[in-house]
């Protein structure tokens, strides 16, 4: 973190506290928690027992949090003794400091440590914390926070524990970074997926299929079938093949994989009558293991390029499931290369070449940064394998990312279970980032289901395999391009591309044979037959943003000519019927 995002966090952990001292001036009450600041400002988590706390409340909570930094007070810090700290909070019986006090000091005791705790005080509030502060309030300057909403979170987020009162603030340098922040905000409302894929009939949701489990819509399917279509249009030039695997195996597939430890709870199992436990797959390369393992292989076969797009689920926290953001069944572009040591490194720079093709193709490959994501030494029981494997998958990783020119940035901690990755993250239009496309190296995985190869010297030798995603889960990949487009999506993408809208009822079958002619094209069209006026047929039809609209009277029947509304245009252009479908099909080829 450099020096000035340094400051910026520190101001926002002050105005936690400073929320939480206005908390306690107007409900004297209250049973404070937490309040660390987050990437956009702050928060505090507040138990205020039998008072109710809406979002009427905000502007006066504000209100006294901008009166206590009127007053420039100064942050002061105080070393208290762990005991005399749990006794302090006990008498004012705030029970959940109480509980934070003694993890700590369970914690001091198995490592021999003698602990104190510090203490913020601003004016007569003071407070449970670590620190750093600003050293007095006059530092916070005016307008450059705001309090923006209130929402429910478990004690230590855990469901099991009381539901406590999260209030939710922006902060920032000055008032002018926070009022661009509060209008990318704005834009991202009107951009938000589940607000879209309402209105342009993309996906629903059903109490009686459940939470997490999209239905997409015939629009929806498009969407994702084009994308389907695209990702293994370009991996098929890379020697990619596609392979399908069932749905569950039996748990002993993915205690071996080391994925049954990793994923614990999150597993879904699947008892037969017949006594065989099985498990929804959480994964798929340890099915597409058992593909490669099923006949012998030679050096001259590798490397082995299997492509996959099938269903994995995940038994996620009811409170993180988020539209098409988290969800339980996630259908997974997958791949995987089982290759030679030697042949790792074309591998990878093949992934990564696919990764900025269909990236470029979407017009996102020029707002991307890229992590080298390692281990954490310090943490090695997190991951299965041998170190010097290790060693050998990051070296190569990082000559791949020099070679290539990737300037990707060191993340230790953030290797996969198996082996050390490339992750490209992307902004979307407002400035979202978000981590999708990934190639990791993995030598542990082929030794513990004993794949081999035969060697130029008749030698059976384990192969290295070699993951990658491009696009990751077509549900996640759809939040991204809805909120990035606005869906207003590229011609290919388009569930309808054009839309064609008749006048009156004697157009209508006009309408009909014009659609039949684009559908033989394989244009996707619509026609709106409705009886209502065209202008409302039009507003429809931009609400939809369909890239194309025709409106078709007396003149347009009688015409050698289209006339064209283009998507983002109230007027029309005037083009012959085959030039258009020669434009629509050049801009699907050309993606």
């Amino acid at each position: 973190m450099n020096k000035q995002n340094e400051n910026l966090n520190v101001k926002r952990h002050s105005l936690a506290h400073v929320l939480a001292a206005a908390i306690k001036e107007l409900y004297p009450n209250t049973l404070m928690a937490i309040g660390p600041s987050v990437d956009n400002g702050f928060y505090y988590d507040f138990d205020f027992g039998d008072e109710k706390i809406g979002d009427d409340d905000l502007k006066k909570i504000e209100k006294k949090m901008i009166h206590i930094l009127k007053q420039n007070i100064e942050f002061k810090r105080r070393v208290v003794n762990i005991n005399d700290a749990i006794k302090k909070e006990k008498d004012a019986g705030q029970i959940y400091k109480v509980e934070l006090l003694q993890d700590l000091k369970m914690k001091a005791k198995n490592s021999g440590e003698k602990l104190e705790i510090g203490y913020y005080s601003n004016g007569n509030f003071e407070d449970l914390c670590c620190g750093p502060h600003i050293k007095e309030t006059k530092e916070i300057a005016k307008g450059s926070f705001k309090i923006v909403k209130i929402a429910g979170a478990y004690w230590k987020g855990d469901k099991k524990n009381k539901m406590l009162t999260r209030i939710y603030g922006y902060a920032f340098e000055n008032k002018e970074e926070l009022d661009d922040y509060l209008k990318k905000v704005k834009e991202a409302e009107a951009r938000d997926h589940r607000k879209l894929g309402k209105e342009l009939d993309l996906f629903c949701f059903s109490n009686l299929v459940g939470p997490g489990l999209p239905l997409f819509t015939p629009k929806g399917v498009v969407i994702k079938d084009e994308l389907q279509k695209r990702v293994e249009e370009i991996c098929r030039e890379y020697g990619f093949e596609k392979v399908s695997t069932p749905h569950l195996a039996k748990i002993d597939l993915y205690e071996l994989s080391g994925h049954a430890k990793k994923f614990g709870d999150e597993l879904f199992h699947v008892k037969s009558h017949y006594k065989q436990d099985y498990v929804l797959k959480p994964v798929q390369c340890p099915h597409q293991t058992q593909i490669y393992a099923s006949r012998p292989r030679s050096y001259r076969d590798l490397p082995i390029r299997y492509m996959e797009s099938e269903k994995q689920y995940r038994d996620e926290k009811p409170g993180q499931i988020s539209g098409l953001e988290r969800v339980i069944a996630i259908t997974v572009e997958d791949g995987h290369t089982f290759c030679t040591v030697d042949q790792v490194k074309d591998e990878v720079k093949n992934m990564v070449n696919i990764i900025k093709d269909f990236y470029t193709s979407l017009g996102m490959w020029d707002n991307h940064w890229v992590s080298l994501s390692v281990r954490d030494y310090d943490n090695p029981e997190k991951y299965i394998g041998e170190p010097e494997d290790w060693d050998k998958c990051e070296k190569m990783l990082e000559e791949v990312a020099q070679e290539m020119g990737l300037e990707a940035k060191r993340c230790e901690g953030e290797a996969a279970l198996y082996g050390p990755k490339l992750d490209f993250m992307f902004r979307d239009s407002i400035g979202k980032e978000i981590q999708i496309p990934t190639v990791q190296l993995d030598f542990a995985t082929p030794k513990r289901f004993n794949l081999i190869y035969t060697d130029q010297n008749n030698k059976e030798v384990n192969p290295v395999m070699v993951h990658r995603a491009i696009l990751g889960s077509y549900e996640r990949f759809m939040m991204l391009l809805i909120e990035h487009f606005a869906g207003a999506f590229p011609v290919w993408l388009s569930p309808v591309q054009v839309q064609i809208i008749s006048v009156g009822e004697s157009h209508r079958e006009h309408c009909n044979d014009l659609a039949l002619e684009f559908k033989n094209q394989d244009i996707r069209v619509e026609v709106d037959n409705n009886d209502e006026t065209v202008g409302n047929k039009i507003r429809k039809a931009t609400g939809q943003k369909v890239p194309y609209v025709l409106v078709i009277g007396d003149k347009e029947m009688n015409s050698k000519n289209l006339e064209v509304r283009n998507r983002g245009s109230k007027e029309t252009r005037s083009i012959k019927k085959l030039d258009f479908i020669k434009e629509i099909k050049e801009k699907i080829k050309n993606k």
